[in-house]
């Protein structure tokens, strides 16, 4: 399969999905600040586009099969498209005073609502239809590279960003809107080469199906639970709060949180302790972000396959890292500080999320693991909704103070996680 055409189509679909929206994300703090709007506002943005993508995201992989795969895909696609084309045309009217800074960004988070809604219809889609051309044997490892592409398009949106900010064209300052004109007109151009090569499959009966995805965000690596959840069984559905993984879907959530946090306010910390311009805050975000994203996988891809560490282990060792490289962040004062401190967060967080996930896992019976996986990508996804506004709100109180929260909340965590963890064979 990963040898087909179709299968590069879809990892380009899974990437620029991913890519576009981090872009943007990395960008923001500087354009919020371009156009004398609240950081707190800022964060609001993609709160209510993550929370809508968590809405949307089961609505959609629930209706691959009445419409079709390829239909969902060029919803996604398209609605990708759209939302940045209409953020990009807003924040240009904000850069160039044809609207006010406040009245050019609500209507920005408005473009937002359409990527929230509809830009969570594709990777149900691209699954399924992965699936569905794969045997059973290859499915995993197909569906595996796919969600690489989801990893990798949060990685490469922020450091792509910055090399997009683009000039005047035809009288108008583009500027810090360039990345979402740039990824609006990539995604088009994705949109068109899908319909053109994916057949209409709407008459075609499958029975893989496909699953919701995290929101991509800065710091949402994948975990590898949308996979389980496409293909394995769910007959015995569980809840959150089922002994055997409620543990597990504490640490997940409080750990998503402080992710989600300490991610979402970097490029504000930037800006204020470098005492740079948001334009010239561009690169050195991009920096900070890069090694905490590099740091991130040298966990999960570099060391934790060579240490053979058990799940409880890996959370463990996990929230000592990011406890340290959390509250150090926030205390950082230079570039070389501020990015080493937040690779160090990033590095435990990069052992905690796939110790979480083997740990759900590994809590129940195969005839579970279809379900507990979803509960594990919905939980990733959550951390999305309220994190972004809550890091910013407490970064508006004071610069350290959700990187002051976060280490102490892995503090917390830490000790709950000695008690309540435990480790039972399926």
């Amino acid at each position: 399969m990963t040898g087909s055409r179709t299968f590069p189509l879809m990892f380009l679909v899974m990437l620029t999905i991913a890519a576009g929206n981090t872009a943007l994300q990395s960008v923001l703090p500087a354009l919020g600040r371009s156009l004398g709007v609240a950081d707190s506002a800022v964060a609001a943005a993609f709160s209510v586009s993550a929370l809508l993508w968590v809405i949307a995201a089961p609505f959609w992989a629930n209706r691959a099969d009445r419409y079709g795969r390829r239909a969902m895909i060029l919803l996604g696609v398209g609605g990708f498209s759209v939302s940045l084309l209409l953020c990009g045309l807003f924040l240009l009217a904000g850069i160039n005073a044809w609207l006010s800074g406040p009245a050019a960004f609500g209507a920005f988070i408005g473009g937002r609502l359409i990527y929230g809604a509809l830009g969570a219809a594709a990777p149900p889609a691209v699954q399924a239809l992965v699936a569905g051309e794969t045997t059973r044997a290859e499915r995993t490892e197909a569906l595996t590279l796919l969600a690489s592409a989801f990893g990798l398009g949060t990685i490469l949106g922020p450091a792509l960003a910055p090399y997009l900010i683009l000039g005047a064209a035809g009288g108008a300052e583009i500027g810090l809107a360039g990345p979402a004109f740039v990824f609006a007109l990539f995604g088009v151009g994705v949109w068109i080469t899908v319909r053109a090569r994916l057949p209409d499959d709407r008459t075609i009966r499958s029975e893989t199906q496909g699953a919701s995805s995290a929101y991509p965000s800065i710091g949402g690596a994948p975990t590898g639970a949308s996979v389980t959840a496409a293909t394995q069984p769910h007959t015995e559905r569980i809840g959150y709060t089922d002994p055997r993984i409620r543990g597990w879907m504490i640490t997940g959530l409080v750990m998503g949180h402080a992710q989600a946090m300490t991610g979402q306010a970097i490029g504000f910390l930037v800006i204020d302790r470098l005492r740079v311009s948001p334009a010239e805050a561009l690169e050195p975000t991009g920096i900070v972000l890069m090694m905490g994203a590099g740091a991130a996988l040298l966990a999960q891809w570099g060391v934790i396959p060579r240490l053979s560490l058990t799940p409880r282990k890996l959370v463990l060792i996990g929230l000592v890292i990011a406890a340290a490289g959390t509250a150090l962040t926030g205390l950082a004062t230079s570039l070389y500080g501020i990015a080493t401190a937040y690779a160090l967060a990033s590095l435990g967080f990069g052992f905690i999320r796939p110790g979480f996930t083997a740990g759900s896992s590994l809590a129940v019976g195969p005839a579970a693991q279809g379900s507990v996986a979803g509960k594990v990508t919905s939980v990733n996804g959550a951390s999305f909704v309220l994190g972004p506004s809550i890091g910013v709100g407490l970064y508006e109180a004071d610069h350290a103070l959700p990187y002051l929260i976060a280490g102490a909340a892995c503090v917390a965590l830490l000790a709950y996680c000695w008690r309540a963890l435990r480790e039972r064979a399926p």
